[in-house]
């Protein structure tokens, strides 16, 4: 009678290059942890938290500048219309029918924000490097 595995059937094999440094680091720390290769690269994979590294061309160093001082100047802007608000909304009426115009302000000014930032992303995009 065949002996039955109860891992789940794997018909996808990957590879890759090693130097002979990180190859004998590899084998010593699957060995350490008593699993075979393909486990210790399966637990690595399950396990990890890669964290991508966004690397900015030295060109779109301006860029990014200009768009955080627009940014934080936009919250400036959004921070006076929220005292202005409060204000006019302390007040009561007849200051009651301007409180929504600025209300309608400030998230008009919060979504222009969001807008520039999506757009400048698409524009500079984005260099990923993951590092186990």
């Amino acid at each position: 009678m065949p002996k039955k595995y109860s891992t789940p059937k794997r018909d996808i094999v990957v590879k890759t290059r090693m130097t002979t440094e990180e190859y004998a680091d590899f084998t010593e720390r699957a060995k350490f942890c008593g699993i075979s290769q393909s486990e210790f690269i399966r637990q690595a994979i399950e396990n990890s938290v890669i964290k991508p590294i966004i690397t900015v061309s030295p060109v779109n160093e301006k860029l990014l500048s200009d768009v955080g001082s627009l940014t934080a100047q936009l919250g400036r802007i959004g921070g006076n219309l929220n005292q202005i608000a409060r204000y006019l909304n302390e007040r009561g009426v007849p200051y009651y029918t301007l409180y929504g115009d600025v209300q309608s302000a400030i998230s008009d000014l919060s979504d222009l924000k969001f807008e520039i930032l999506r757009k400048v992303g698409d524009a500079v995009g984005d260099v990923q490097t993951f590092k186990l």
